[in-house]
């Protein structure tokens, strides 16, 4: 009787610390979309003064709260490797509701605001339903939906626009933080952000959205609920619509029905170039951030400089797409860097002596 005994390797390394620290820390697409965000905001701040010029810290927030804030959900869909192409659609819905109830009905404006999100809540949950329990693709889903939503926001509109809001909430989201050059805004988008982050990265409900990125199937059998994670997230975009909806409609003063029309390609566009794979399974907000705020900059100091809107969309384009080809390149990049061995403490190594053949060998017991 003999017994085939395996030959033990050398030692075992676990890939994710296998190569140099700096690299780890260095060759990811956040840290090179911060790095960007940095030489742009500074170089902009040396052409163009960012606190006494009309390019100013106030300004920026004060246009690019709805963006960041429906980016925040948007990252959670995508890290699932699903899309949500709804959300501006949703997104002059909500803000429809808000100037129909308000103006014409009389209705307070925190309460027309709680039935706006619920709204946007529903028009997201419909979303999930048929991405999480029919199947069907998100991608085509959403883009019908767009389209059912944008409908919606123009029957409630008509050919009217919607105008006439409480000075007082009119004034209040865009009202600076005391002396600061922040809008109040700013305290329920930094509030979401790390609520989002947390969620994410530090619970097991954030692991799961990972898992159904990399595999819906091994997420299943690994304990997640596919179904239910995929229609919470949706839900929560359309309700983080909504509220963007309320926002745009006070900081306007008006609702018309085109409000938040390409609002979609500015939302993907950051999340992707803050290090979201579109294919799922990878992704940190805090480069999603960055990305948005990359594009804000960016968008800011092309219109002072005197670029057309044409000019604008033809970057944000190509730098949607960058994105996209960075994320198969990147790794590859990585994978050619020399790794350093890390030993696996239960399987320590074994010094390794010349063989030729095959590597078994058979001991006679």
């Amino acid at each position: 009787m003999s017994t085939t005994v395996e030959s033990t390797p050398a030692g075992r390394a676990y890939p994710s610390y296998s190569r140099n620290p700096l690299a780890r820390l260095l060759l990811t697409r956040e840290a090179a979309v911060i790095v960007a965000l940095v030489v742009v905001f500074v170089y902009s701040t040396y052409n163009v003064p960012f606190f006494d010029g009309p390019l100013t810290i106030y300004n920026l927030s004060k246009e690019y709260a709805p963006i960041l804030l429906m980016a925040l959900p948007m990252t959670l869909i995508i890290v699932t490797g699903e899309i949500d192409l709804s959300v501006a659609s949703t997104l002059g819905t909500s803000a429809a509701v808000t100037g129909v109830m308000v103006v014409e009905h009389g209705m307070s404006v925190p309460t027309a605001a709680l039935m706006a999100v619920a709204v946007g809540a529903l028009l997201g949950s419909l979303n999930g339903f048929f991405v999480a329990y029919v199947g069907l693709p998100s991608l085509a889903v959403t883009i019908g939906s767009l389209a059912l939503y944008r409908g919606l926001a123009e029957g409630l509109v008509q050919d009217n626009r919607i105008a006439g809001f409480p000075e007082k909430w009119q004034n209040w989201p865009t009202e600076r933080i005391g002396t600061s050059q922040y809008p109040h805004i700013v305290i329920p988008v930094l509030v979401l952000v790390v609520v989002f982050g947390l969620v994410l990265h530090f619970t097991s409900f954030g692991r799961g959205v990972f898992e159904i990125g990399r595999s819906d199937e091994a997420a299943h059998f690994s304990g997640v609920n596919v179904a239910r994670t995929k229609l919470i997230l949706f839900t929560l975009s359309g309700a983080v619509a909504g509220l963007a909806g309320v926002y745009v409609a006070l900081k306007a003063n008006s609702v018309a029905t085109d409000t938040g029309n390409g609002f979609e390609l500015k939302v993907i566009a950051g999340v992707l170039l803050g290090g979201v794979s579109i294919f799922g399974g990878r992704g940190a907000l805090h480069g999603v951030v960055a990305g948005v705020l990359l594009i804000a900059v960016l968008n800011s100091a092309l219109q002072l400089d005197g670029k057309g809107s044409e000019v604008i969309q033809i970057i944000i384009g190509l730098l949607l797409v960058g994105s996209v080809i960075a994320s198969n390149f990147l790794p590859r990049i990585r994978a050619l860097l020399p790794r350093r061995a890390v030993a696996d403490p239960q399987h320590p190594a074994t010094p390794q002596t010349p063989t030729t053949g095959d590597p078994t060998r058979k001991v006679a017991q």
